[in-house]
């Protein structure tokens, strides 16, 4: 794959996601990681770099398409969340989100599926990396802490279906190459804090 083709759609997708992101309302107002866009740049690269071309072409396409349509896909992701971190709150939002397509439904659960076995594998292989990451599972969600799966389902459901189909057919892919894509993201986000590895990031936890 050309890579820089690859880091033009990752900054494209960045710079829509960021304007989606710092123009999403919150309930007690603007949020202080609102206002801080080298971490959300570095977080959301971390992730898209990891990508296959199809799946970015995709999710690009997904977010001018929102766009030109006026919806927030952050705004969404976020308040498909509420429905574990703040369930009383989302009844009254309920209604702004008409019901998932099945097939969409089970491509995210699947995909999810897969994410959390890497994490689990990752947090196994990387205890002191674990010790600051979020909560593996929804169980967990209050108001306060929001799970891994439940932020990769409120993520996945404002995806189309077109690349949800790609996303699952590049995690099998993955798989099948013996390949973690929790391990590739969390390189990709300590190599841009400056780590050359994440066995150096552990190692540095672990004398810490």
């Amino acid at each position: 794959m050309n890579e820089h083709l690859k880091e033009n759609l990752v900054k494209q997708i960045i710079d829509i996601e960021w304007e989606m992101f710092s123009n999403t309302s919150n309930i007690q107002g603007t949020a202080s990681c609102q206002e801080d866009y080298r971490t959300f740049e570095i977080n959301r690269y971390a992730q898209a770099i990891s990508w296959s071309q199809d799946v970015l072409e995709s999710y690009l396409n997904d977010l001018c398409e929102a766009k030109k349509n006026k919806r927030n896909l952050m705004a969404e992701k976020y308040a498909r969340m509420m429905q574990t971190t703040a369930p009383r709150e989302y009844e009254k939002i309920a209604h702004l989100f008409p019901p998932l397509d099945p097939e969409l439904q089970l491509l995210v659960e699947k995909i999810t599926a897969i994410f959390l076995d890497w994490e689990i594998h990752l947090r196994a292989k990387y205890v002191n990396l674990a010790n600051r990451s979020r909560p593996l599972y929804s169980s967990s969600d209050n108001s306060y802490t929001t799970s891994l799966e439940t932020y990769l389902r409120g993520e996945l459901t404002t995806y189309s279906l077109k690349t949800l189909k790609l996303y699952y057919s590049y995690a099998v892919r993955l798989n099948a190459d013996n390949l973690n894509g929790a391990e590739l993201i969390l390189e990709n986000m300590l190599k841009c804090y400056g780590f050359k590895s994440l066995q150096e990031a552990e190692a540095k936890l672990r004398e810490a």
